[in-house]
């Protein structure tokens, strides 16, 4: 721990009423004016999400996906899916006909389901919101009206996008944007304003939704856009470490985070954190979870059924706790925010998603949304479970986690974003915080790791997981330890995007709420009431 950049390790802010953990100070502050006003944990996290969708559109947006934890009490935590469909037009055979073996990474229509964030609000302020839906959007319209200053990674995004049709939000005399430029963003705010008029059909069947179908030339319908993004489904739970974990089903990856911390608490993991036997303990657990990820995700996977009995003991049992281990069954920069909040009875763990930065690189040029490429995880292999086809769940990687006492009681929501390495970075956390120090802010804050694979795009890491690779954070004091059991390690500085930007909210034994958020960005805010 001493080796990380001092000024970079945060401890984790503490609150008696409220709190909100999110990537950008702007969108924390949004939550917080809507606690101020009276609203409550789940109209704070509608709010942050809309004003990152707002600031922060080269990783999240209305064109992405959104999945949901919440509690309430002491009650049993729901699970909202709110990803999208693919279009009554989908076709796998067309696509392999073109002669791709994979779904197009961007640039192409075929890789857009409709998209799910809208919906997610809508559903999410439905059934907890207090406040109407017009206050709730209110800090993001006037962050779109009145604008607000470019951060460093919005500005070096906007690079990517400068010659794209919809782009022009950020652009400026045919440049793109630098960091402290005001961004006004006039075509969203109309749209926030018309969801709040009219709701879904404000933004589906509004500006937007023409816009998309027009854009889709033959691939999405009307009635594709009439039909909900947005279910309450059930969560998925397995117990570690004298805790319930919890996350979201498939289409979603969030087993691997649950499977993980089973295999990982039956390891035995060494109390340091600074031990690379500690580290190497939670690399093992984490292949052991995904060794066969891409057969056994798919939309209506019965993936709980992993979680226990034979299917988890066999995996506990081939856990290699002396060396690296080579996955040898058969296996067929990110765009995400995570955010988290909580209120004196209720807490929300909530991701929203373009899959890439600025996602698919197509927009609807009318509202100025960029379209996200979660279709990426779709199989064009034939017969696959997960098949393009019309109407369509693709796999997810989001995965958002909540933590639940031994007898229910609210205890924390993290998540992070990082494609393939969400659950391998909720995993270190979840065992800092629950069989380690139990300190919100050093599990933010402490180093990482995370799999990856040669000319990795961040989606495909269990699709050519025989040749993994550990990728370390330095400082962390674990690369010559895990390279002597085995581990192929590259060591990367301190800070990457690709270990994650995580946020955490712990409920202590006396309600006290401890937030800890991203120290990993220059723009990150855990803020309190």
């Amino acid at each position: 721990m001493s080796d990380l950049p001092v000024n970079r390790v945060e401890p984790a802010r503490s609150a008696r009423r409220a709190m909100v953990c999110t990537v950008d100070h702007l969108a924390s502050g949004a939550g917080l004016r809507i606690l101020s006003l009276g609203g409550n944990a789940a109209d704070a996290a509608v709010a942050a999400s809309a004003a990152l969708a707002v600031t922060t559109q080269h990783m999240c947006g209305m064109g992405g996906d959104l999945w949901a934890l919440v509690q309430v009490g002491d009650s049993t935590p729901t699970a909202l899916n709110a990803s999208g469909r693919s279009g009554s037009g989908a076709d796998a055979s067309s696509l392999r006909a073109d002669g791709l073996a994979a779904m197009p990474f961007r640039g192409d229509v075929r890789s857009i389901p409709v998209p799910g964030c809208v919906d997610g609000w809508l559903a999410l302020h439905d059934r907890y919101g207090s406040l109407d839906l017009e206050t709730v959007l209110a800090p993001a319209v006037d962050l779109a009206d009145e604008g607000f200053p470019a951060t460093d990674s919005l500005a070096a995004a906007s690079e990517l996008v400068v010659n794209v049709d919809g782009a022009s939000d950020y652009i400026s005399d045919g440049r793109s944007l630098i960091p402290g430029q005001t961004v006004r963003r006039p075509g969203l705010a109309r749209s926030l304003r018309a969801i709040a008029a009219e709701g879904r059909s404000g933004w589906y069947e509004g500006e937007f939704g023409d816009g998309l179908i027009r854009l889709g030339d033959g691939l999405f319908s009307p009635t594709d856009l009439q039909q909900s993004s947005a279910d309450w489904v059930e969560p998925l739970r397995v117990d570690a470490w004298d805790h319930t974990i919890w996350s979201v089903p498939a289409n979603s990856q969030g087993y691997l985070t649950l499977l993980a911390s089973a295999i990982a608490d039956a390891a035995d993991l060494p109390y340091e954190v600074e031990d690379p036997r500690w580290a190497h303990l939670l690399i093992e657990a984490s292949k052991q979870a995904a060794v066969d990820r891409t057969s056994v995700l798919y939309e209506g996977a019965d993936l709980q059924r992993l979680l226990g009995g034979r299917a988890l003991q066999e995996r506990v049992d081939n856990l290699s706790h002396d060396r690296a281990s080579r996955l040898s069954a058969p296996t067929a920069g990110g765009g995400t925010i995570y955010l988290c909040t909580a209120d004196q009875s209720m807490s929300v763990s909530l991701m929203n998603s373009n899959a890439a930065g600025f996602g698919s690189h197509l927009a609807v040029p009318e509202v100025g949304v960029f379209l996200h490429n979660r279709g990426i995880g779709f199989s064009l292999e034939a017969g696959h479970p997960a098949e393009l086809g019309p109407g369509r769940r693709p796999p997810s990687t989001l995965c958002p986690a909540l933590v639940t006492g031994s007898q229910g009681q609210r205890r924390s929501v993290l998540g992070t974003m990082g494609g393939d390495g969400q659950p391998q970075v909720v995993l270190q956390m979840l065992a800092q915080l629950l069989a380690g120090s139990g300190d919100a802010g050093a599990a933010v804050s402490s180093p990482r790791f995370t799999l990856t694979v040669p000319d990795a795009v961040g989606f495909d890491t269990w699709a050519k997981a025989d040749s993994l690779s550990v990728a370390v954070e330095a400082g962390s004091g674990w690369a010559d330890g895990l390279r002597s059991l085995g581990h192929q390690v590259d060591e990367r500085p301190w800070g990457q995007s690709l270990f994650g930007h995580a946020h955490l909210i712990d409920v202590g034994p006396n309600g006290t709420l401890y937030g800890a958020a991203e120290p990993r960005t220059g723009s990150s805010a855990a803020v309190g009431l």
